[in-house]
């Protein structure tokens, strides 16, 4: 059989599909959420008169409300399933955004902002996790990425939106970028509905002891060998009496832990995120002219463009081959970003490097990061594990989201630091994964668990029925 592996056959069924393109739009709100910030913070800052530091902490009072949604998921979505607490999640979107656009002061929009950081918290712990667990183990990297892609789809439609809605020329400290922050609620409302359509996770099921419905979700899944499958599952859930109660910080851990934080500090140590959040002032004080009000939109292009170029050939390629190439691709733009704004030479480079950054960046790091944490980490701490990548992740990008006006700021070279900074990051990153990293391409995730070095006892339950 053609696109079989040597321990498993599976076939693309429709609901499979549904179930990993409806459950990854929560990435498209995870994506919004984090670029449309950019096209207010200039009236935002004017209209309730904030410091650079009161700033900064608008638009991390989202990603502190990230971090508390990342340490609050592992226990809800084990105890009520991924799904229904995807929608939860879906309605704190929804909440936010018309929250936002509402909102009357300082106060109000960083706790509008708060729980919307909740709910992208909540989302990159939820959604990956779902994915992983019900995707063929050869399928699992492209449709995990899906997750990715729509972050990046989520990053270039509110760059889109922003722009859209400045040629409204509606009024700039009233009314324009309440517009940007209330159509977020659009895809809210719709990612909510579309839930009901997909079912739960099958090793969810399975570990509440709902064994014949988890049956049916493999089979709608495209699994072949449904037997063979649940046995595995049933193996790498039985070393404790329930997956609820295995500690993740044991020595038998210390790898997939080292492995999922490192992912997911490097993701951030680049200073992607940063960027991101303030591109539109950045793009402003470096005066490139090119492309006026759309430049944003052309480095989200590259965003979604490289992210798809990841999505067909992460299963081929490999999650380690794909952060070695990302590491020296996204340090070599940032080192001439650096240049340019520690010298302002060339300053109609600088649109592009930026570009050329994300497109590595998207292609590499952002495309692996929750693909590699929702792998590396065994059944009975799977949650546990994407909780801490997802804390790790978040609460490097809120010290990276506060400290960037300021840094900015503060003297002539400030723009030159965090891109220098990014850079030498990405440098390391290459040494590191080169050394430590293990490829995960395409290994059922209950074997992962030999790879790594977690079980090392009854081998042989875990093999006999390859």
């Amino acid at each position: 059989m053609n696109n079989s592996l040597p321990n498993k056959a599976y076939q693309v069924t429709g609901p499979l599909i549904r179930a990993a393109i409806v459950s990854s739009l929560g990435g498209l709100l995870f994506g919004f959420d984090t670029a449309v910030i950019a096209g207010t913070t200039s009236s935002v800052k004017t209209l309730f008169q904030l410091s650079e530091w009161a700033m900064g902490f608008v638009v991390s009072s989202a990603l502190i409300g990230t971090i508390a949604g990342t340490l609050i998921s592992s226990k809800p979505g084990d105890i009520w399933g991924r799904k229904n607490y995807l929608k939860v999640l879906a309605a704190l979107f929804l909440i936010s955004a018309i929250g936002c656009a509402l909102s009357w002061d300082f106060w109000s929009l960083s706790i509008f902002r708060f729980i919307g950081g909740i709910a992208i918290g909540g989302s990159s712990v939820i959604i990956p996790m779902y994915l992983a667990e019900i995707a063929p183990a050869k399928l699992r990297g492209r449709l995990v990425i899906l997750f990715q892609f729509n972050v990046c789809l989520g990053i270039l439609v509110a760059y889109f939106s922003n722009a859209m809605i400045e040629l409204m020329n509606t009024d700039v400290l009233t009314v324009q970028w309440r517009i940007m922050f209330a159509t977020g609620g659009v895809p809210a409302l719709l990612f909510f509905l579309m839930l009901f359509t997909i079912p739960d996770s099958p090793r969810w099921l399975m570990a509440i002891g709902k064994q014949e419905e988890a049956k049916q979700v493999f089979l709608k899944m495209g699994e072949l060998q449904v037997n063979e499958a649940m046995i595995e599952i049933q193996n790498s859930l039985q070393t404790t009496s329930g997956h609820a109660s295995e500690t993740l910080f044991q020595r038998k851990y210390l790898y997939p832990i080292f492995l999922g934080v490192s992912v997911a500090a490097f993701n951030q140590l680049s200073f992607v995120n940063g960027f991101l959040y303030y591109l539109n002032d950045t793009l402003r004080e470096i005066g490139a002219s090119f492309g006026g009000k759309f430049q944003p939109i052309l480095i989200g292009a590259a965003n979604v463009i490289a992210v798809t170029v990841a999505l067909l050939t992460i299963d081929k390629i490999g999650r380690k081959k794909l952060l070695l190439i990302g590491s020296w691709g996204s340090a070599i733009p940032l080192g001439l970003c650096a240049y340019i704004a520690w010298t302002r030479n060339m300053t109609e480079l600088f649109p592009w490097g930026v570009a050329l950054f994300i497109l590595f960046f998207s292609f590499s790091q952002g495309a692996v990061i929750w693909v590699y944490i929702s792998e590396v980490f065994p059944n009975k701490v799977r949650s546990k594990g994407q909780a801490l990548g997802s804390f790790t992740h978040w609460g490097l990008c809120a010290i990276a989201a506060q400290v960037y006006p300021p840094i900015v700021a503060s003297s002539s070279i400030g723009l030159a630091i965090p891109f220098l900074f990014g850079g030498i990051m990405m440098v390391l990153q290459f040494f590191v994964v080169w050394f430590f990293f293990v490829e995960t391409k395409g290994v059922p995730l209950e074997q992962l668990e030999i790879q790594l070095g977690v079980k090392q006892k009854n081998v042989e339950e875990l093999t006999a029925h390859k």
